[in-house]
């Protein structure tokens, strides 16, 4: 329940029940909702209402609610619905209330665990391949998130990750809130850009200096930069170079260092120019292998995936002549646009003329055979290209997007949007959920874990507990997972089948009269881990071994053994 003025908001649209709160910051706070329509459990996030005051903004908002909706990937955070809702203050006035509807994800948020220390740099470097696997699609899709930092970074129990808040920053930072609000919005100094601090535009190379102060914190358990106050920090991530990682935390490798300081280059043309670039490095990094350092002349900077510079030649000195502009040389302008361009602006006029003519004679064609409207057929089940060649057939035009699923099969349809046997226009855009499978899980580390604990975390892994196999151990005591199969840490798919081999608590001992002193008490003692006691034998002679209290076969771990052995 929300207090809205003088009356409790407790639904919005008409369909979304709003629960407790579960989150709150600078912008927003988050309550768990319930779709009453789908019968699905939501996160809903309200506007605080020095925002929500501001038209300006809230148009832009919604604006970007819309773009960052058309998201569909693992690892973001996805937005099902946006809008606003109309409450009462408490004195009288009416006020609209922004709202966004998002998938409700179950896990902590990584600020949290940071909380909790230094992480390992194994599951570091993870969690960061999943922060740059998200921003990869989205600056594919030509959205920076703007505001990369831990408390917009969650991890599900079973280590997936998941980035969020999309397109909430820039709907700020284009709007016309305050600076105040602004600040509040964009997070705190730690994790800005040094761009992002000198109030320069930014770029996707932004959201990448970010993602390498979190990579950071997460290493070291601190930021690379801190101050008195905010305005302190943002001076040190435009003029302090950061120190290496490994100089808090000794487990961090030279490798990884390298990667670190490389996301952290203050030039954003000396940084790394994409997200796969970045997840590349990291991944070498974590692999052991220092990363090689890529010449970024060889690329043209300047033309990244937002943007180009228009008076750039190519790579770095591009960005040098860009960045040593005096800062008070005049802009040239014209009076009058060059001819060519008059030409241009003709023939686009053209175009679009006649674009227009079309669709007014193929509407005006549709209108006399009847076909004004078609119903979405269901194509759920169907293979992609199946059921794209349907919607095709129908008049529609199919869109694909992916989505996991742990009941469709990998590479069939899951649902349509809009939903089958929705009527809508000929010539409607069709979004196509394909399953990309069930999720991909990583096998629990369940070795030398007692046999019932290993089957409870296969289990709560999501995956299938399959069958136990008894194995000799010489030091795992009995009903201790020796091994797992597949092996911990390795990717599946939630559902696949675990099986154990539990030792159980015996050795194989072999026979061993007729060897040497040193042969048997190699074999026993070094080799099975039993204790070995030697006695000398007067009745044989050859110095070999004469007898041995424990016969071949199956004993205990750790027994006491006695040879015999001839001396004459």
């Amino acid at each position: 329940m929300i207090e809205g003025g003088t009356h409790s908001l407790r639904q919005l649209a008409g369909r979304y029940q709003v629960g407790e709160l579960i989150g709150h910051g600078g912008m927003a706070d988050v309550h768990v909702g319930t779709d009453s329509r789908l019968g699905r459990r939501v996160a809903i996030k309200l506007l605080k209402p020095t925002l929500a005051d501001d038209p300006s903004f809230r148009t832009r908002f919604r604006q970007e609610a819309q773009a960052a909706a058309r998201m569909a990937h693992p690892t973001i955070v996805r937005v099902f619905d946006a809008g606003e809702e109309t409450v009462t203050d408490q004195n009288g006035i009416e006020r609209q209330l922004p709202f966004i509807v998002m998938e409700f994800v179950d896990g902590r948020l990584l600020k949290d665990i940071i909380a909790d220390g230094p992480m390992d740099p194994h599951e570091a470097t993870r969690i960061t391949e999943g922060v740059l696997t998200a921003l990869e699609y989205s600056h594919r899709a030509g959205v920076v998130h703007r505001d990369i930092k831990p408390g917009n970074i969650m991890v599900t129990p079973n280590g997936q990750v998941k980035v969020m808040d999309f397109g909430i920053a820039r709907a700020i930072s284009d709007s016309s809130a305050t600076v105040a609000q602004t600040s509040v919005i964009l997070g705190t100094a730690q994790y800005f850009s040094p761009e992002q601090a000198r109030g320069e535009s930014v770029d996707a190379r932004t959201d990448l200096y970010s993602t390498g102060v979190v990579l950071f914190e997460m290493l070291t358990g601190r930021p690379p930069f801190r101050g008195d106050s905010p305005v302190a920090v943002a001076y040190q991530h435009v003029s302090e170079a950061p120190v290496p990682p490994s100089a808090f935390n000794p487990r961090v490798s030279p490798a990884l260092d390298a990667v670190v300081l490389h996301a952290l280059a203050k030039d954003r043309f000396e940084r790394f120019q994409s997200a796969a670039d970045f997840r590349t490095d990291v991944e070498a990094a974590d692999a052991g292998q220092v990363p090689t350092r890529r010449i970024e002349s060889q690329h043209d900077a300047s033309s990244t995936l937002f943007g180009v510079n228009p008076s750039a030649t190519a790579g770095s000195e591009a960005a040098i002549r860009q960045l040593t502009v005096a800062p008070d040389r005049p802009v040239r302008s014209q009076s009058r646009p060059p001819v060519a361009w008059i030409w241009a602006g003709i023939a686009v006029m053209a175009v679009i003329v006649a674009a227009v003519l079309y669709w007014t004679f193929s509407l005006e064609g549709t209108r006399l055979t009847g076909a004004v409207s078609v119903a979405i057929p269901n194509v759920a089940g169907q293979t992609y290209d199946d059921a794209a060649k349907v919607l095709e057939g129908n008049d529609l035009i199919p869109q694909r997007f992916s989505e996991i699923s742990d009941t469709v099969a990998e590479g069939d349809v899951i649902r349509t949007q809009p939903a089958a046997d929705v009527t809508v226009s000929p010539g409607m855009e069709v979004e196509v959920f394909v399953s990309l499978g069930k999720r991909q899980v990583d096998v629990p580390h369940v070795a030398r874990v007692e046999e019932d604990a290993a089957i409870t975390a296969i289990t709560d892994a999501g995956l299938i507990y399959g069958s136990t196999e008894q194995s000799y151990s010489t030091n795992i005591p009995s009903g201790v997972v020796i091994s797992s199969d597949p092996a911990g840490g390795q990717r599946v798919r939630a559902g696949d089948t675990v099986n154990l081999t539990v030792s159980n608590g015996m050795v194989s001992v072999p026979d061993v009269v007729g060897r040497t002193v040193a042969e048997a008490s190699t074999v026993l003692g070094q080799e099975l881990g039993l204790t070995v006691d030697v006695v000398a034998d007067y009745g044989c002679s050859g110095q070999i071994v004469s007898g041995q209290s424990l016969s071949p076969g199956d004993q205990p771990q750790r027994s006491d053994v006695t040879l015999r052995y001839c001396v004459n």
